[in-house]
């Protein structure tokens, strides 16, 4: 029971609710009449500085701060636009009124404050309040967020900064740490501003299933579930990409859709098991007209959301304003590395170069597995600035059209801020032939356990096969894109209830 587990301070706190209900004080009422928001209000108050005009409101909010001086007390008020002053006035309210405020409201608690908005001697815009009540009694004790002035006077409370305490208690996290609620407000921002681009480029939105008799469209393990009526074997998501494909079929030649993918993989600062992704696909075009488009999307996103195209990450400023650099695998590796991919056409090949440079790999992967290892040692540590990756090995890229003068060779780019993976983006396969020769290839080439082989999706193939344009497609990681425009360094942090550890299963093993 929550009550068990109730400190000293706690109890008093219940004792309090209890005695506003015996004196017929309703501590959780069903509305309120809140008429203006703590920033409105104050902004109204500021139109009418100097006239006649009297500002009465109704605000309501958080008690985050509280100073009794007598016949007087003093308070804040916070709600997501911001904090605000109210004085408490013996004169205005009454001993008895003023008296219930002092004796039975605390920090954290829900009020809803009536009065007249005025600006003290020291230039603070504050509402005189002529009643209030409860809204909602605290009973938990909140962590205050850092120093905060009073009437012209520092209050000091202690501040919630344990990591995990933060992402697993998120409303906590959120209740006292104004930095973090102004993070999310940002990723509100910037999924709106592109969704507004991508509107304006003549795209539609879209939503896609997300249970999925089978899974594809990228790399990855899926979770399993049942449907028991159905009696069928169902997998959540890896992603949107050979639905949104069948759009374009069907003659929807722009689409986008931002929703959630899942995927089975280990947790790290750049993983999280469920994430946000955009995918868009855009027929009659190539990877590289995509290109172009990813770079705009970006660089106008971020101008929108920050003011400027040019971000502070890791220590390093980066200038996303476009044209972005391109770098072709084959050229990177030549440069980096000093080993020339296209002189290597099979695996052992290319591990024996690699093998002969003392350079660490996985034995008996696939070629394309190989130079992907190549990547992350050589060229994606260096990618600080925005960087555009191009042509990768065509066994790691099923989805993707192979380049005429190398068949080996897919026409695919990944987007690189700050050595991280932004984006993924293909000139799409639509040979339903060559399609279905791929997904046979990768059943004898892959194991059953290994992420790179997605079951034969005849119905997709089906498609196909009535007919799909030219397009090229996007796949955008948003959680990653928040990251970077926040300028923090793990998923935990803009993503509001992130995966983490059982602490129970914790206790269990040990």
């Amino acid at each position: 029971m929550l009550r068990d587990d109730f400190s000293e301070l706690e109890e008093q706190r219940l004792n309090k609710l209890e005695k506003l209900r015996e004196q017929g004080i309703e501590p959780y009422p069903t509305r309120s009449q809140k008429t203006h928001s703590n920033a409105a209000a104050v902004a109204a108050f500021e139109k009418a500085e100097g006239e006649t005009e009297v500002v009465e409101v109704v605000l309501a909010g958080r008690l985050r701060a509280i100073r009794h001086m007598g016949k007087l007390s003093f308070a804040h008020i916070e709600d997501m636009s911001g904090k605000v002053q109210l004085l408490f006035r013996v004169n205005e309210l009454g001993e008895e009124k003023l008296d219930e405020f002092v004796r039975f409201y605390d920090l954290g608690d829900f009020i809803e404050a009536t009065g007249t908005m005025f600006r003290t001697r020291r230039g603070e815009v504050t509402l005189q309040v002529a009643d209030f009540r409860m809204l909602a009694k605290a009973l938990l004790q909140l962590p205050a967020d850092k120093d905060e002035v009073v009437d012209g006077e520092v209050v000091r409370h202690a501040q919630l900064s344990d990591p995990e305490t933060r992402y697993r208690q998120r409303y906590v996290d959120l209740a006292v740490n104004s930095d973090v609620r102004e993070i999310f407000k940002m990723r509100a921002q910037t999924i709106k501003a592109l969704r507004d681009f991508l509107d304006e480029k003549g795209f539609l939105e879209v939503e896609t299933p997300i249970l999925q008799p089978i899974y594809g469209g990228a790399a990855a393990k899926p979770f399993t579930t049942y449907h028991n009526q159905l009696h069928q074997e169902l997998f959540l998501r890896i992603s949107f990409e050979l639905y949104l494909k069948r759009l374009l079929v069907g003659g929807l030649d722009r689409v986008y859709e931002i929703g959630r993918d899942f995927r089975n993989e280990g947790v790290s600062f750049k993983h999280n098991p469920e994430f946000t992704q955009l995918e868009f696909y855009m027929a009659y075009a190539d990877y590289m007209k995509i290109m172009d488009m990813t770079e705009q999307m970006v660089a106008q996103v971020t101008q929108k959301v920050l003011g400027t195209m040019k971000i502070q990450y890791d220590g390093h400023q980066i200038d996303l304003t476009p044209p972005w650099k391109r770098l072709q695998i084959r050229q990177g590796l030549i440069d980096q590395a000093g080993i020339d991919i296209q002189q290597y056409p099979d695996a052992d090949s290319l591990a024996a170069a690699m093998r002969e440079k003392k350079i660490d790999f996985k034995p008996g992967v696939s070629r394309g597995k190989l130079i992907n290892t190549l990547l992350e040692t050589y060229l994606e540590p260096i990618m600080i600035q925005p960087t555009f990756l191009y042509d990768y090995p065509r066994d790691i890229s099923p989805l993707a059209k192979a380049k005429l003068d190398d068949p080996n060779t897919v026409e695919r780019f990944e987007g690189y801020i700050g050595g991280m993976e932004l984006c993924n983006a293909f000139t799409e396969l639509n040979d339903p032939l060559d399609q279905e020769q791929r997904f046979l290839d990768m059943g004898h080439t892959y194991s059953e356990d290994e992420e790179e082989r997605n079951p034969m999706d005849e119905d997709y193939l089906r498609a196909m096969a009535y007919g799909m344009p030219p397009n090229g497609g996007l796949g955008l990681g948003v959680d990653r894109f928040v990251m970077l425009l926040a300028g923090q360094h793990t998923l935990r942090e803009v993503i509001l209830f992130p995966h983490l550890r059982d602490t129970d299963q914790d206790n269990k093993k040990e």
